[in-house]
């Protein structure tokens, strides 16, 4: 059994895990941003306020976290190993995403190269190789918006559902949703339902790789 305190510090361990504040995570997952202040985590007269399942629900899509990983923060199992991977700083380049179509910036696996990158410290990272993005355009609004910075693994698998950035071969780059993807065409939605579904031969992507998690 989960109790009160734990399940909060567990939303405050996630948000920090992906260097926000609490009141930032909220407002990531389209959320009033007090919701998860400490102020509302009592009644007024001194009751115990949970947040509710739909607030939960909507944090862990935002972050694209899921409930086991969240019973693990709750539970402390991975507090240990999670120390060790993710305590220390990490300096990552950085570009900012209208630039990254222009050519030069990237390899033929998607890791950074040339010149022209600038750099980013995050507060923690994994042993992996990283980069940031600064978006631009609102195709991914309300959750990556106009100066946000997205932090790509090139190397971290993918799969249906995963937040991408994507390089065509006519060297267009763009952050959106891996809706599907078969042995001939991959299609990539947007949060923002404004923009249409965009679906390309195989032959005519660069590269993909996952975003795993986001700054603002």
């Amino acid at each position: 059994m989960f109790s009160h305190d734990e399940i909060w510090s567990a939303i405050d361990a996630l948000a920090k895990r992906n260097g926000l504040t609490p009141s930032g995570l909220a407002r990531k997952a389209g959320l009033d941003p007090t919701t998860f202040n400490k102020s509302k985590r009592q009644s007024t007269d001194g009751r115990p306020r949970w947040p509710s399942t739909e607030s939960l629900s909507k944090i862990f899509e935002a972050v694209n976290s899921s409930f086991g990983d969240f019973a693990q923060l709750v539970s402390g199992d991975d507090a240990e190993s999670d120390s060790k991977v993710r305590s220390k700083p990490v300096s990552v380049p950085l570009l900012g995403l209208a630039e990254a179509g222009g050519g030069g910036f990237f390899d033929d696996a998607g890791f950074p190269a040339g010149h022209g990158w600038d750099e980013i410290t995050l507060p923690d990272g994994k042993d992996e190789p990283m980069y940031a993005l600064e978006v631009s355009g609102r195709s991914m609004e309300p959750l990556y918006r106009e100066g946000d910075r997205i932090v790509v693994s090139p190397t971290a698998s993918v799969r249906r559902g995963d937040r991408v950035v994507v390089k065509t071969r006519e060297g267009e780059v763009m952050a959106k949703i891996l809706q599907r993807q078969t042995a001939r065409t991959i299609e990539l939605s947007s949060l923002n339902p404004d923009f249409p579904l965009r679906q390309f031969a195989v032959e005519e992507i660069d590269w993909l790789a996952r975003i795993v998690w986001a700054t603002q």
